[in-house]
């Protein structure tokens, strides 16, 4: 089995060669695009589920929209199509025949959701309207990298309509605060929050909420956003209502997405050297037992001792039993490391004898022998103990990572020898937040609700302030 580039070599090649070799995802014919294969597919799959029972359980409802919209769509949000123009696909022929409007693929679904919206809108009583889909999305990207940033990819979006701001605002924020729960108690992925400067916010909306994640790396990685879009595409697309007092107005309106790059930061959040460290909740597989058997020998009670060991887990977690044949038990032992299994139990012919297995932690590397007869209970406690210990250890390296200074040649020198989150005093002007990003390729990543006021900018010295993390990203 080819190893893998350690990452204090070369970072991204060693992201590169985890993805590749874990059999997450390959390349695609098409550059920029990916295959997804099952064990990447398996572990979006769980994040999926997850998400959407969340969605629903506050009151949003799926459906689905088209993949092509008319380009005069995009072209009646000003703002929003010179967002996405650059990025965007564009369909000129079809059935061997040029067509009469273009048809763009979709970089995001604003557009169509809002001119079936104008349909289904008419009085208050029609809201609020809350959506979501689960679908693809395409942007023509220049610069790739696997689950990160491709030309295609996965993701939600919701769209929600609303009669009031205040209801629109709420909805926006409550899902980003989705998001954060989603991200820490599923991901075991800490992350700072708050909103978007407007050089950095939504093509179209009032205001961008977002969650943001720090890599191994020191770079931060945007893992959501939730955007509050005012009455931005209301306008763009005439939907009105009557309101309760019989006066007509325009809805408010938010959408809001996390994409399949949340498989990527998952990576980046947990993976060593030997492979992927996958939180249990999102493990397609939580425990693997690996019987150790000898070639040209009986092994049945060895696979029978196996099998008993998994039949009081197999209604309790994900299980199964590596019992092939055609590859050594240490095959077997660096595969599931690398595909980043919790859990594996090794069972071979001395710990028959002792009447024990072996239980190995993927996060630590612990070795325990456990007597056969306590193997579940001790499995089920260390399922639950990993979860909440790589989150620890992934807030441990967050908190390490964020650094805080005054001056702007500090900022400079802080992002350039440590990276992380680097906190500055920012005046709001955008002339400065430019001027950071041109020196440093560092953008400010959100202002958080929490910021600290300060009396000076770090940039060029005018007040008042409030001090920002600045960071390079993914």
């Amino acid at each position: 089995m080819a190893k893998i580039t350690k990452r204090d070599q070369d970072y991204s090649q060693w992201y590169v060669d985890l993805v590749t070799r874990a059999e997450m995802a390959d390349y695609a014919p098409v550059k920029g695009c990916m295959v997804i294969r099952p064990w990447g597919y398996a572990i979006w799959e769980r994040m999926q589920r997850a998400l959407d029972d969340m969605f629903k359980a506050t009151g949003h409802e799926n459906a689905y929209f088209p993949l092509l919209i008319p380009e005069s769509f995009l072209k009646k949000e000003a703002e929003h199509v010179e967002g996405f123009a650059p990025e965007c696909a564009v369909v000129t022929h079809g059935g061997g025949k040029k067509l009469e409007e273009p048809l763009v693929i979709r970089p995001t679904s604003e557009t169509i959701i809002w001119a079936m919206y104008k349909k289904w809108i008419q009085s208050w009583r029609d809201l609020p309207l809350l959506y979501n889909q689960w679908a693809n999305v395409l942007r023509w990207e220049m610069r790739t990298r696997l689950f990160l940033r491709t030309t295609e990819f996965l993701w939600q979006e919701g769209h929600t309509a609303h009669a009031t701001a205040k209801e629109a605002q709420e909805e926006a924020e409550r899902m980003l605060g989705v998001y954060r729960t989603f991200a820490e108690d599923w991901m075991a992925m800490p992350v700072l929050s708050g909103a978007k400067t407007d050089a950095e916010k939504f093509a179209g909306a009032v205001t961008t909420y977002t969650i943001e994640g720090l890599m191994q790396d020191g770079r931060a990685l945007q893992a959501g956003t939730s955007h509050y879009l005012g009455q931005n595409f209301a306008k763009a697309f005439d939907v009105q209502f009557q309101n309760r007092e019989g006066e007509n107005q325009y809805v408010y309106a938010t959408s809001w997405g996390v994409s399949s790059r949340l498989v990527g930061a998952l990576v980046m959040t947990h993976a060593d050297d030997a492979g992927l460290v996958l939180p249990p909740k999102l493990a397609p597989l939580e425990v693997v037992i690996v019987p150790i058997l000898k070639a040209d020998a009986d092994n049945s009670a060895i696979l029978t001792a196996a099998t008993r060991l998994a039949e009081p887990l197999e209604d309790r977690v994900r299980i199964k039993v590596d019992d092939r044949d055609n590859v050594s038990p240490g095959w077997k032992f660096n595969e599931w490391e690398l595909k980043g299994v919790p859990v594996r139990i090794e069972i071979g012919p001395k710990d028959l004898e002792k009447g024990q297995a072996v239980v190995v932690r993927r996060d630590t590397g612990e070795k325990t022998p456990v007597d056969q007869g306590q193997v579940a209970v001790h499995v089920q406690d260390l399922l639950a103990a990993i979860q909440p210990a790589l989150l620890e250890k992934a807030r441990r390296r967050l908190e390490a990572g964020c650094r805080s200074v005054d001056s702007f040649d500090d900022l400079k020198a802080t992002l350039e020898a440590d990276g992380g989150f680097v906190f500055a005093p920012w005046c709001g002007e955008a002339e400065c937040e430019a001027r950071v990003q041109e020196e440093t390729k560092a953008t400010i990543r959100c202002i958080p609700d929490d910021a600290e006021p300060c009396e000076a900018c770090a940039v060029c010295g005018k007040g008042p302030a409030t001090r920002v993390p600045f960071a390079k990203a993914y």
